[in-house]
């Protein structure tokens, strides 16, 4: 009688036991998931920080012509437009 008293004892334990650790097993796989998405969170506020303040930029008028004008070569009308090509250099 008492051995099998002893046998379900040690079953339950190991089972107990078994439990334990796969739960140990899934907490430490759930804290790396979390920073890594603490990390991805931090990663796209400062994207959504510089987003923000590129579109503050282009909120004044100014500015976006200026860019405009820069990047596509637009003048308005009566402007001259000027490329100034670098000269040729030496590698010696």
């Amino acid at each position: 009688m008492k051995f099998w008293k002893f046998s379900v004892f040690v079953i339950v334990a190991i089972l107990l036991g078994w439990g334990i650790y796969n739960l140990v097993v899934e907490k430490k796989n759930l804290e790396k998931e979390v920073d890594e998405l603490n990390i991805s969170l931090k990663t796209l506020k400062d994207e959504n920080q510089s987003l923000v303040s590129i579109i503050e930029y282009f909120k004044n008028p100014e500015n976006l012509l200026k860019e405009l004008k820069s990047q596509f070569n637009y003048k308005e009308t009566g402007e001259k437009l000027i490329i100034v090509v670098p000269g040729a250099t030496s590698t010696q």
